[in-house]
């Protein structure tokens, strides 16, 4: 009976001891971070940094019923730059850019639609081209890859093909409409572009924006003298510098298009 106990109470000891030893695990598992530096990748450790940045609020755009309303469709790029072009035209005109990024023109074809909406724009500035030429694993997709013997997200054939079809819908809503080219960009940008791209790219464009009578705001030619004082280093994307004068160029041409 005696052993028979002990034996009892043993167990019991282990299985509290295993369990106690498994709660304490668990909890320090559970305080501890994901991985270490150490242990994890360097894509991992910038996603952490990621994590820990503040998220900005998103800015909410007041709506003037007696301005004329401003369409900006574009890519990262324009992100940048709208919200210097929307405290610009501040009293003047209703800024409102796509929801999120226009990426390129596959995308643009899918959603071209439901930014439009019902509204009657005044005015629509509007590019495509940054995300159409780079390379990327599997045609038609945002799966980047940086290299150059991968597909392009849209090849030259296919990029014009779909401005066109861009080009009639956004002119079937009547609005003033702006073609902005597509911006240079250093070599050894990841994902893989090659610099001469954009002047292919926009090449192509501006024969449909002349076909349409559609009026352009040359981006392109108005950074590529000062990209290296107004570009991120090895990138596609420009600092607060570069943005301004962008915003600034994008104002004159909506001004111009609303007749003032």
């Amino acid at each position: 009976m005696i052993t028979s106990r002990r034996c009892i109470f043993g167990l019991t000891l282990i299985a509290v001891l295993f369990a106690g030893g498994f709660a304490d695990a668990a909890k320090k598992k559970k305080n501890e971070p994901a991985y270490t530096p150490e242990e994890g990748s360097a894509e991992l450790d910038k996603k952490a940094k990621r994590a820990k940045r503040p998220k900005k609020p998103k800015e909410k755009v007041v709506i003037d019923p007696s301005l004329p309303n401003v369409l900006i469709i574009g890519d990262s790029i324009s992100i940048g730059y709208t919200p210097k072009v929307r405290e610009l035209l501040k009293g003047k005109a209703n800024v409102i850019h796509n929801p999120g990024n226009a990426q390129g023109t596959t995308l643009g074809r899918e959603k071209l639609s439901d930014w439009l909406g019902d509204t009657q724009w005044d005015v629509i500035h509007f590019n495509w081209g940054l995300h159409d030429l780079k390379h990327v694993t599997e045609a038609g997709t945002s799966k980047n890859s940086n290299d150059p013997a991968d597909p392009q997200q849209a090849d030259l054939a296919t990029y014009t093909a779909n401005m066109e079809i861009l080009a009639k819908q956004l002119k079937a809503n009547g609005a003033k409409l702006i073609f902005a080219t597509t911006t240079p960009y250093p070599a050894g940008v990841k994902p893989c572009r090659k610099p001469e791209y954009a002047g292919q790219y926009n090449a192509a464009a501006l024969k449909i924006m002349k076909a349409n009578g559609i009026v352009v705001d040359d981006l392109h030619g108005l950074i590529l003298p000062r990209m290296a004082e107004l570009q991120k280093p090895v990138n596609v994307h420009f600092n607060p510098e570069g943005s301004q004068l962008m915003a600034e160029q994008v104002v004159k041409y909506i001004l111009t298009a609303l007749g003032k």
